[in-house]
């Protein structure tokens, strides 16, 4: 929602009012939601947002229905409504105070109360908390990053097998409670994408071939083999190998 931060931007929401420039384009809110009655809306980092387009949400989550500047009154009561927010990161990312204590409990909710109004919480259904990801489900991110690079190599006929040593390597140096997930995308842009790319135009996989991970020494390391070790075909994505 950082694209709606200033004022003027609620009227991308609901359409320009008469005489403006945009008048007859519609709103990108209302029309959405009217061409598509039954649907989720989420509205990614709300607490970006500038206060008005909180205004405009109110009629939503009171009434199910939003009007826009022609007039026109858009059904809502099918709709799904998630926001997400990071009001309380920066408190959480703080030491907590106190032995046995690693989480600072209670910032979150002070953070939202200092965010948002209490017309605008008393109208939300729930506020949930997530937790750090336990180690299990970062494996599961990992192998989803690998899955998206094997399927960008497929048109190079480049199949990738990873060991679980190396997805738990990839997992702890790429998670971080306080930023979650996102840097595990450079971790493998770092050790598997840029050691993958030169191989890719002049070396070992020029023609395909199959990229077997490991780690070595607490480091990644790539074992290239020619096109005839690619596996042919599969029915199911592969699962991560025994180390």
């Amino acid at each position: 929602m950082s694209e709606y931060m200033e004022k003027h931007a609620v009227s991308r929401l609901i359409g320009a009012p008469p005489g403006y420039v945009g008048f007859d384009q519609g709103g990108q809110l209302t029309d959405g939601v009217d061409q598509h009655p039954h649907c989720v809306l989420l509205l990614d980092e709300i607490e970006k947002a500038h206060p008005d387009v909180y205004n405009v949400l109110l009629q939503v989550m009171d009434h199910g229905t939003l009007t826009d500047h022609n007039g026109r009154s858009v059904d809502f009561r099918n709709v799904i409504v998630i926001m997400t927010s990071n009001a309380g990161a920066a408190e959480q990312a703080k030491a907590a105070i106190g032995f046995g204590r690693d989480r600072r409990e209670g910032e979150d909710t002070a953070a939202i109360e200092r965010t948002f109004t209490p017309e605008f919480r008393n109208r939300l259904d729930a506020v949930i908390s997530f937790s750090p990801l336990p180690k299990n489900t970062i494996l599961q991110v990992v192998e989803k990053f690998v899955l998206q690079l094997e399927a960008q190599l497929m048109d190079r006929h480049v199949a990738i097998e990873m060991t679980t040593e190396a997805a738990s390597w990839l997992a702890d140096k790429g998670y971080d409670d306080k930023m979650g997930a996102r840097p595990l995308s450079r971790v493998i842009q770092e050790h598997i994408k840029k050691p993958l790319a030169e191989e890719l135009l002049f070396g070992k996989l020029s023609k395909g071939g199959l990229v077997f991970v490991s780690v070595k020494n607490n480091k990644i390391k790539l074992d290239l083999k020619g096109p005839e070790k690619r596996r042919i075909s599969r029915n199911k994505p592969p699962l991560l190998t025994a180390s």
